[in-house]
């Protein structure tokens, strides 16, 4: 019998390699395209952006399943009670962020999000009893104190922006704890949750958006008929589904420890992109110093998350 030339530890090396350079490739990108299309074209609707999200995760895993490709459970009377309340973390999630990407520079919004890490230690230690080694306590303090350097100088400071965003941390906290909780505890599946996540909050989401004039805004908005801004709001909407496609790979073929670490190391590269791409960073030692003490937690984080296992 012939033998494959590649073993079943070298095919495994690529995958698990393969999936994490996807997912922080995947991340980097939807969050460079959110910023084009909220802040580079001035789409006024945040909100709109993330229907458009949701629907492609609809359409685009409803027509996989349909053809065999993908598999989760039917519609049925249990699921919306196995999944709760993961759609309104969702839909917390979704909001918040797409309109913290908007207010802030994007240095900045990275460094915020910053603080998902701490609230999500504290998740896992109240919701799953997970306990944490004192070195990668000692890194995620790291990174929040960077964080609060660089924001309590930021010279373009907006308490309802930051308001936000930290509002946005702690529903991304909750959201992957409750996630790993219902993933452990029943057996609806990835593609299952991801897709009756997006189904279920796409009507509430629509019906707020027309209620406090976001879909107008988006309905009205001049540049429709621009071909590169179509692009770019139509590649941002498949982004989102290929993020959360590319997040599961990520922790099917390594773990939720890979995927936390190829997002903080993501991160670095955003926000030095972000000094240059946004068009809306604006230098002062004090937060360039945050942002760096910020990035050397993230990397303490690695070291001591690898040392661990």
């Amino acid at each position: 019998m012939d033998q494959s030339p590649f073993s079943d530890d070298s095919k495994s090396f690529v995958f698990c390699i393969g999936s994490a350079l996807f997912y922080g490739v995947s991340s980097f990108i939807i969050t460079l395209l959110n910023k084009i299309v909220l802040t580079g074209y001035k789409f006024p609707s945040s909100m709109f952006l993330g229907i458009g999200q949701m629907v492609a995760v609809v359409v685009i895993l409803g027509f996989l399943k349909l053809i065999g490709v993908v598999n989760f459970p039917k519609l049925s009377r249990s699921i919306p009670y196995k999944i709760f309340p993961l759609p309104l973390l969702y839909l917390g999630t979704l909001v918040t962020s797409l309109r913290g990407t908007k207010a802030v520079s994007l240095p900045m919004f990275v460094v915020l999000r910053r603080f998902t890490i701490l609230l999500t230690l504290l998740g896992e230690f109240v919701l799953l009893r997970n306990r944490m080694s004192v070195g990668v306590c000692l890194s995620v303090v790291i990174m929040v104190i960077g964080a609060l350097v660089a924001a309590i100088n930021d010279l373009a400071f907006d308490v309802v922006a930051y308001s936000v965003i930290l509002l946005s941390d702690i529903f991304s906290a909750a959201n992957n704890v409750y996630t790993k909780s219902i993933l452990q505890s029943n057996d609806i599946g990835k593609y299952g949750l991801l897709f009756y996540n997006a189904l279920f909050m796409l009507l509430p989401v629509v019906i707020l958006s027309s209620t406090s004039g976001d879909l107008t805004a988006a309905t009205q908005y001049p540049h429709w008929s621009n071909l590169s801004f179509a692009i770019y709001f139509l590649g941002t909407c498949v982004a989102g589904l290929i993020l959360l496609w590319a997040t599961m790979l990520c922790t099917f073929y390594n773990s939720p420890l890979t995927t936390s670490i190829v997002g903080c190391m993501k991160n670095v590269a955003t926000t030095y992109v972000g000094m240059v791409v946004g068009g809306d960073y604006m230098f002062s030692w004090a937060n360039f110093i945050g942002l760096n003490l910020s990035i050397f937690g993230a990397v303490l984080y690695t070291i001591f998350k690898l040392k661990s296992k």
